[in-house]
């Protein structure tokens, strides 16, 4: 088994304010991790400093940054400071994002994907580790400039990857990479497009958990996230590669004809219970457990919302949250 244990943060139900006492309950659980996303929600990078400056048994990370949404300047500095509230705890997950978070909530040209990530990796290797940085990048250029306050402990930089090419890129240059939306029996498959990292090339990956006996009730959940998200075209493409393309065709045809609801009939549940988590919290950990054993490093669970999560307010969380601990 794995000896990292993650959790994504905030958890929804708790104001940022009183997660003191989610981040004691994860860490008392035995999890190792807390990783942040950026969606529309919190920030990537205020849930960690809070956990930071709370609880210093976890360790952080963005899963992730985009590499659009700040300048190169202030992303870096924003890593910096936090890898300098954390020393040696914290990794910055970077990756392009989506043209939705980038282009129609953040005004931002969603130009060059993969360009722009390689660009900013490169540029974040050389800001953080304290060196000027005066350089003209294809996607973007910068003039002299230095952080002011580099790192002692500067951070691992851990790429988002779906397909080949960004996975090459993580494992020819990042010190690990960050996988999402997948199955344990396709992670062989992305990190055979690895085998050009070191030995210790860190394999994050986000599950989403929803913990219930309810089978029918988390294959609705699951329904509605496979639809909202593998019908976005890098997603779409992703699935296709992974062998999916027959089981997921009646999905996404329904979806482009603007029918939803015949979409959602379409997802097969053995898609759903490829790609969700669910059941007991001990079958919710010993599914994690096999991403472990799969390959992944970090697995980092993503709790998805139960009637008793959502009846039960925060005191039910925190004893889910101990459930599924390790």
């Amino acid at each position: 088994m794995s000896m990292r244990w993650g959790m994504t943060v905030p958890l929804a139900g708790v104001p940022l304010a009183d997660h003191a006492a989610v981040y004691a309950a994860l860490a008392d659980a035995g999890f190792t991790d807390v990783w942040s996303s950026e969606v529309n929600g919190a920030d990537a990078f205020t849930p960690l400093a809070l956990a930071a400056a709370w609880q210093p048994r976890l360790r952080l990370g963005t899963a992730i940054a985009p590499v659009f949404t700040r300048g190169p300047g202030l992303l870096a500095m924003t890593a910096a400071a936090l890898a300098e509230t954390a020393p040696g705890r914290f990794q910055l997950g970077i990756g392009a994002s989506s043209p939705v978070v980038v282009g129609d909530w953040n005004a931002v040209p969603f130009e060059e994907p993969y360009a722009r990530s390689r660009d900013t990796l490169r540029f974040l290797k050389s800001a953080l580790a304290g060196d000027l940085v005066d350089h003209e990048y294809e996607t973007f250029a910068l003039r002299r400039f230095r952080l002011e306050r580099p790192p002692a402990t500067p951070p691992q930089i851990l790429l988002a990857a779906l397909r080949p090419g960004m996975l090459h890129l993580a494992a020819a240059e990042a010190d690990g990479v960050i996988l999402n939306w997948l199955s344990p029996t396709d992670v062989g498959t992305a990190l055979a497009e690895t085998k050009a990292a070191g030995p210790d090339f860190e394999v994050a990956a986000r599950i989403f958990v929803c913990p219930t006996d309810d089978r029918d009730y988390a294959r609705n959940v699951g329904r509605r996230l496979i639809a909202a998200y593998l019908t976005v075209p890098a997603y779409a493409a992703f699935h296709r590669w992974l062998g999916r393309t027959d089981v997921l065709s009646p999905m996404w045809e329904a979806w482009s004809s603007g029918d939803r609801k015949a979409a959602l009939t379409a997802i097969p549940d053995e898609v759903v219970d490829d790609l969700i988590v669910h059941g007991s919290a001990a079958d919710c950990r010993t599914r994690v457990e096999s991403y472990a054993a799969a390959g992944i490093t970090v697995p980092v669970m993503a709790l998805l919302p139960t009637p008793a999560l959502t009846g039960g307010g925060p005191a039910a969380l925190l004893e889910t949250v101990r459930a599924l601990g390790r």
